[in-house]
């Protein structure tokens, strides 16, 4: 069976690795809610490190979903949310395709069951 989807599999890859992570989620969800933030203010509302912070930062970056500017001396990071409406997509029309192969067997299963017997 050929794989006929439009888009890679791997930027989607990329992004929900980079999403397992329940501290770059948390990051994502602040940085959704502020606009954008230095990573000095994202690590006063996490329990953990600046340095943490700007390597959970560094890998949203590589998926895509953020991307960091410099503004004079600070690095401010902002939510890009084209790689999650991507990933959104392809799962959509992955799910799409499983609603058709279920429908499938479920129409051949009451097919079989409507059969005669003999």
């Amino acid at each position: 069976m050929t794989d006929q989807r439009s888009e890679p599999v791997e930027p989607a890859g990329d992004v929900l690795a980079a999403l397992a992570d329940p501290t770059r989620r948390h990051l994502l969800d602040l940085l959704a809610a502020q606009g954008e933030a230095t990573a000095t203010n994202l690590a006063e509302e996490l329990p953990v490190s600046r340095q943490a912070v700007v390597k959970h930062l560094a890998v949203l970056e590589a998926a895509g979903l953020v991307a960091g500017g410099r503004v004079g001396r600070e690095v401010r990071y902002a939510v890009r949310p084209a790689a999650l409406n991507a990933t959104a997509r392809w799962m959509a029309a992955l799910a799409d395709d499983w609603d058709r192969r279920l429908a499938a067997i479920k129409r051949a299963a009451e097919a079989a069951e409507d059969a005669p017997r003999s």
